[in-house]
């Protein structure tokens, strides 16, 4: 589509012509000197509102504010004068979505917020309230309560239609300024930004982002948004042209979640995968580097009764690549719980394609959350057994096993030591494989404690006295 309007702009105003004439031809009225992007502007920025939140941070008397020295000479009166709380105000942008009233914005934007004020094109102002919440794809969805009246919105355009050096919009509320546009084009698709988000899947665009952008809308020429404006890679703070957009394909998942009152659920494959390198490709015969490995089949999984094996090398799904785990990732979110997709695979030199139906995530086994107690270094820790249901929800990599750590309060001796996220693999040399295992460990009281961790692959013991 995008193309198709560049060629009938370029060819109206008389610039099909080899490269160096193109170079050499000048405008030969009026009209060919007032091409613009004002008219898809006019369109769609009433669609793109501002947000401006308010946070009541309580803040802390410092001690010697207690010492009685202090109180004598300051007096009582003087100490209730003193502010209990601050007030933080920030403020991002956010794209309605539907006419009656869903807007979505990233997550940080509203993150904490007491009061959400929504503020549109046409200055009128509304409070909202967060309806879903995503931190894994940092991704908000917020309602407004606009009685009757019919809100401006935008269409969701297939984000995996974009290729790189369309032109795209970008409308926002950067430092502040009210609504703002730029422009620019798709610099990459499929890009990693860090750890910006648990998908690692973006567009990347040099159109201007800045901070106050967040949350607001990168538009393709036929008004329709691709994406959600969510990060900047600046060592400054402004744009240095690189810009990362939350593809419109997942914003589409979590609008439909909010809809349905659930969360934003990625469907199941019962796989874990690896990246195919240079030598790993070499090694199975592979012309090049593509795809994903599969190194765990889950038995009765989506993948296991499709026939997926572990060595097979998946190279699409649904016809799109999956070059790495945050590729597979972002594909699998983008696909509805029990639906069907197609899995491309090579196996032993040959391809071959796979249909799965995945589903929801298993809570098998049963987490049995619980908070350990007793004389032992892991009092205070909330730990609960490993599945894919709660590898979903904290955006970890699935198909491990084991006891996972869910919580490691401030103060407590574990602190030292462990964080959430980590799991407990062994006490005193024995194998945890269970919270209830895990729980007849700690109930014994030895001389020593052994404790051992896996934290990012890596296994660490601990050694204490009783």
């Amino acid at each position: 589509m995008q193309r198709n309007v560049l060629a009938a702009l370029f060819l109206a105003a008389g610039l099909a012509a080899p490269a160096l004439a193109l170079a050499q031809t000048l405008p030969a009225n009026r009209e060919q000197m007032q091409l613009s992007f004002a008219p898809l502007v006019k369109r769609a920025s009433p669609a793109v509102v501002n947000i401006y939140t308010k946070t009541r941070i309580k803040t802390q008397r410092p001690s010697f504010l207690d010492d009685p020295v202090f109180r004598r000479f300051f007096g009582d009166d003087y100490m209730r004068g003193l502010p209990r709380e601050r007030v933080q105000n920030a403020l991002g942008s956010g794209v309605v979505l539907r006419a009656h009233g869903l807007i979505v914005t990233n997550a940080h934007v509203v993150r904490n917020a007491d009061e959400i004020q929504i503020v549109f094109a046409d200055k009128r102002e509304f409070p909202a309230k967060v309806v879903i919440q995503d931190d894994r794809y940092d991704l908000a969805v917020l309602r407004v309560e606009a009685g009757d009246e019919r809100l401006p919105f935008l269409e969701l355009r297939d984000s995996d239609t974009v290729e790189v050096g369309d032109l795209v919009l970008a409308i926002g509320n950067p430092f502040g300024l009210q609504q703002t546009v730029t422009s620019g084009i798709i610099s990459a698709i499929a890009r990693s930004g860090g750890s910006v988000t648990e998908s690692g899947f973006f567009l990347q665009t040099d159109a201007a982002i800045n901070p106050g952008n967040s949350g607001g809308a990168l538009l393709g020429l036929d008004g329709r948004l691709v994406g959600i404006n969510t990060a900047i890679y600046s060592n400054s703070g402004g744009s240095v042209g690189i810009g990362f957009a939350t593809p419109s394909n997942i914003v589409a998942r979590i609008v439909e979640a909010a809809e349905k009152g659930t969360r934003l659920t990625r469907p199941w494959l019962g796989i874990g995968v690896q990246r195919v390198t240079s030598d790993l490709a070499q090694s199975l015969g592979m012309a090049r580097p593509q795809g994903v490995i599969i190194r765990a089949v889950a038995p009765d999984s989506p993948a296991a009764r499709a026939g997926l094996k572990v060595g097979d090398v998946l190279l699409t799904i649904n016809d799109q690549p999956v070059d790495d785990e945050s590729a597979l990732r972002f594909r699998l979110s983008t696909q509805a719980v029990d639906s069907t997709i197609r899995a491309r695979v090579t196996r032993k030199g040959q391809e071959e394609t796979y249909v799965v139906k995945v589903t929801a995530p298993p809570e098998l086994p049963p987490r049995e959350r619980t908070q350990l107690t007793g004389r032992q270094p892991l009092t205070g820790v909330t730990v609960m057994n490993m599945s894919p249901a709660v590898a979903d929800e904290l955006a970890i990599e699935p198909g491990q096993g084991g006891v996972i750590v869910a919580e490691v309060p401030q103060g407590v001796f574990a602190a030292q030591f462990l964080k959430a996220g980590d799991y407990i693999v062994g006490i005193n040399g024995r194998e945890v494989d269970s919270v209830a295992t895990l729980r007849t460990m700690v109930g014994t009281q030895p001389d020593r404690w052994s404790v051992s961790v896996r934290r990012d692959g890596q296994v660490r013991t601990f050694n204490f006295r009783g």
